[in-house]
Order: structure tokens, then sequence, then C-alpha cells
């Protein structure tokens, strides 16, 4: 297991106690013999808006990282996630939108599958390379309208 995934699973596990926990940069990379940096990674990419936290950071000798799950109701997070995608998005990032409206029920297995496969380079193989992005976001908020308006 990589030293990034044992830093999330010790977030979450923190996290597993309620919805918000504050941590100290410094403490967390001596506990784990890493750099304060590693803690950085960690935090952006396992904890982002996208995957359904919000985060806080004050730098400095009393500094902190307060990190908070959100807690929108099922029914709110899609219209969320469609204001949150913007104009371009790359494959990873919608792929964390996905997985999230999935596990917090938002929506449904089977959507969820559908909408993974559309956001993958195969589907988007016609297009250019650099035109994906653009064409994946719009993708994504067309599938999550429909996905709202059918209530799923």
């Amino acid at each position: 297991m990589k030293l990034s995934d044992v830093i999330a699973d010790f977030i979450n596990s923190m996290l597993s106690d309620g919805d918000e926990v504050e941590l100290q940069r410094s403490e967390l990379a001596g506990r784990f013999n890493c750099a304060p940096s590693q803690i950085n990674y960690v935090i952006e990419t396992r904890f982002s808006p996208e995957r359904g936290f919000y985060v806080e950071s004050r730098r400095g000798g009393g500094g902190y990282i307060r990190i908070v799950r959100a807690n929108v109701p099922a029914s709110q997070m899609v219209m969320h996630a469609i204001n949150g995608v913007g104009d371009s998005i790359d494959q990873p990032t919608a792929e964390a939108f996905i997985r999230n409206l999935y596990q917090a029920g938002a929506i449904g297995q089977e959507s969820g599958r559908l909408l993974l496969a559309l956001m993958g380079d195969k589907a988007l193989a016609a297009a250019p390379q650099e035109l994906r992005p653009q064409l994946r976001a719009s993708l994504l908020k067309t599938a999550l309208v429909a996905l709202a308006s059918a209530g799923t």
C-alpha cells in the first residue's frame, strides 16, 4: 500500500467519528515520516470538493487543516455536481464526481457505470485530445441534468 493511501485511510478513520477533523500538517508528517508536501498532496487529491469535502487551511506555527465532510442531501448533490463541473473537466475528476454521487446514493449503480463509460477516452475517441475536457464537461452536465429531471 502506498504512503498516500495509508495517510488517506488514517484521515478517513478520524472522519468516521464525525463529519469534521482538525489536523496539524507537521504532526501528520512526523507521524508518517514524510514531508509536509506529501500531506498536502493527499489532502488535495483525496479530500477535494468533488469527493464531497471542504478543506480549510491556516499556515504558520499554530496552523491547522480542517477537513469537513459535506452533508448535502443526495437529492441536491446532483445539482451541486452540475454546478461544480465547469467548462472543462479531466477524466479522473469526472470519475471522482460520479463515484461521490454514487456513494452518496444520489445516482444508482447503472447510471454511475454508464456515466463512467461516457467519461473515458474510448467514448471520446472521435474528438481531438485537446477538445475532450470541454466535451467531457458538456456530456457530464447534460447527463446529470437528465438524471436530476428523472429523479434518479
